[in-house]
């Protein structure tokens, strides 16, 4: 069994946004020629979250409004009560909305790969969701299993190409 480690890098938009990562850890399963096995996805981020559903953009409003009204940014939070808390830098925001939101979806999902591709349903995308944005956000893939056999072609070779 072999393991590949990778990043996906975005920069995100202000508020609540919602991105569909899969084509990029489809991307991924292809460069690394994994056969059979699975992937690993986690966000690297207490203000965002991963989820499997339909990406759909009316779904995604409702899941926006549904965000909010579970935890309002206007709400009363002691993480929002920044003078009691120590060594917090000047460019704190106040963000206690955006990390129960978080901690309500999840950080990680794991998907099996079968015969080259990601294993998801007909409507299943993987979403990253911006939760305290705009920020630059770092999802990791970790991805082990069955890989192609991979020649290291020489230099005479590669040359012959």
């Amino acid at each position: 069994m072999q393991i590949v480690n990778r990043s996906i890098e975005l920069e995100t938009a202000t508020g609540i946004e919602i991105y569909d990562i899969t084509p990029q850890i489809k991307a991924i399963v292809k460069e690394t020629g994994i056969q059979n096995g699975q992937a690993l996805i986690f966000s690297r981020h207490t203000t965002t979250a991963l989820a499997i559903n339909e990406f759909e953009p009316r779904l995604m409003d409702d899941l926006k409004v549904y965000l909010r009204k579970l935890a309002p940014e206007t709400g009363s939070y002691k993480h929002n009560d920044l003078h009691l808390r120590p060594n917090i830098p000047p460019d704190e925001p106040m963000n206690a909305h955006s990390h129960l939101m978080a901690m309500t979806l999840s950080t990680s999902e794991v998907i099996p790969i079968a015969n080259g591709k990601l294993a998801l349903g007909t409507y299943q995308s993987v979403m990253l969701f911006e939760l305290d944005g705009p920020r630059k956000r770092s999802v990791f893939c970790q991805m082990w299993g069955e890989f192609k056999e991979r020649r290291q072609l020489g230099v005479e070779q590669w040359r012959g190409r």
